[in-house]
């Protein structure tokens, strides 16, 4: 066997469990063995680069030290692309910028553009790269693909944040003093009936609840309107479940009815009501008929109705969003509400481990809408606006005038 063969042999055998650094110290000692031509006869036996086969014999000749874990010394080895082509990364981030979403002084932005797509769009620019080289540029730039953010609320009012402050200590003070302090706010209506409603229920296989396939209003049943009002301290929730239009009527009824049922005999020495609401809808604070209401209300009870709107488009952070309803659509999820005295009883089961309790009634007045609350009844409301944000929150004091 000549010393060729004999060479090939021994590198397929040993070969599997070499790195880079003992492959090629491997073929430069069998070079310096064999002498005179020993490169060429290594290098057609293994088929490793001449120029590795002598690098490797410049190693072993001046004894160089590799650092531990390293296969080659600092600097060795292809540069990157981004090294021969500075301004290759710079025409990478340029095709980026144009598609970037979001605030240009956050260190973490984002590209809608896949790996690919740049790819091609930077080839077309004459420059040759792969797509994972591409994606490293992007991370070592603080890129990343992400989805969709729901986080804009329209927008901001400047005074948005002091209102949620205001807002924060009234009802701290309320509640110190023992006075009752109220979240309120209207649920969108739903269909009665059998339909499918949102949600899932551990239930046999196969026995699934079946439904209409069609979500068409059923003339008797109709649509329900629940309006919902959140006992703040006491942690209580009450519904009135309305089966007209949601109305500044409907909604201070709602209230009506939970203070003459459950909140007079929970706050007996009450002067006030302080009530939080959101800043459209039928308890606007631009709704004249929802301060004419008020002032009924104030003048039934001989309460002082002291409001409190949250700045438009922050209705989620009014408590009634996520200390009742989140519960009660959790507690009937996958239940078709086939009729009111279901979903009354579905309404009223929901509790919590925090102690959350909810009563429910039906409502079955009927509360036009198009009612216009004149100029000269509406000067005969004996409203008082604070002084910070006077149109968001006011008090409504008993009058004989109206």
């Amino acid at each position: 066997m000549n010393n060729e063969k004999m060479i090939r042999t021994k590198f397929l055998a040993i070969n599997p469990t070499l790195n880079e650094l003992s492959r090629r110290r491997w073929v430069a000692t069998e070079a310096k063995a064999l002498g005179r031509g020993g490169v060429s006869i290594v290098f057609r036996a293994t088929g490793v680069n001449r120029n590795t086969i002598m690098k490797g014999i410049k190693e072993l000749g001046n004894k160089q030290n590799i650092e531990p874990n390293r296969l080659r010394k600092k600097g060795g080895g292809r540069k990157k692309i981004v090294e021969k082509n500075p301004e290759l990364e710079e025409s990478i981030l340029e095709i980026v910028e144009s598609t970037t979403r979001g605030d240009q002084e956050n260190p973490l932005r984002y590209t809608t553009k896949s790996v690919r797509k740049l790819q091609r769009e930077i080839e077309k620019k004459g420059y040759k790269i792969s797509y994972p080289s591409i994606a490293g540029i992007l991370h070592n730039n603080k890129f990343s693909l992400q989805a969709n953010n729901k986080s804009i609320e329209g927008k901001q009012h400047p005074d948005r944040n002091a209102q949620f402050e205001f807002i924060n200590q009234d009802v701290k003070t309320q509640i110190a003093k023992k006075e009752p302090v109220i979240s309120v706010d209207a649920k969108k209506k739903e269909l009665v009936g059998n339909f499918k409603n949102n949600g899932k229920e551990w239930n046999s296989k196969g026995n699934s609840t079946p439904v209409n396939v069609h979500d068409f209003q059923d003339k008797l049943l109709g649509k329900i309107a629940p309006y919902g009002v959140y006992d703040i301290d006491k942690n209580k929730g009450w519904i009135n479940l309305g089966i007209d239009h949601d109305t500044a009527e409907f909604a201070v009824e709602s209230i009506r009815r939970w203070w003459m049922k459950v909140g007079k005999s929970k706050y007996p020495k009450a002067k006030t009501l302080t009530i939080t609401a959101d800043s459209g809808g039928s308890n606007g604070y631009r709704t004249r008929l929802w301060k004419f209401e008020l002032q009924k209300l104030s003048n039934q009870t001989g309460l002082i109705i002291r409001v409190r709107h949250f700045p438009p488009g922050t209705s989620k952070w009014n408590k009634i969003e996520h200390r009742l309803f989140s519960f009660i659509s959790k507690n009937r999820r996958g239940k078709p509400l086939i009729s009111h005295a279901v979903i009354i009883n579905l309404i009223s089961a929901t509790k919590t481990e925090k102690g959350l309790k909810v009563d429910c009634v039906l409502d079955k007045n009927k509360y036009p809408t198009g009612i216009r609350i004149s100029n000269e009844e509406y000067a005969k409301i004996n409203i008082s606006p604070e002084e910070f944000h006077g149109d968001w929150n006011y008090r409504i004091k008993p009058s004989r005038k109206c």
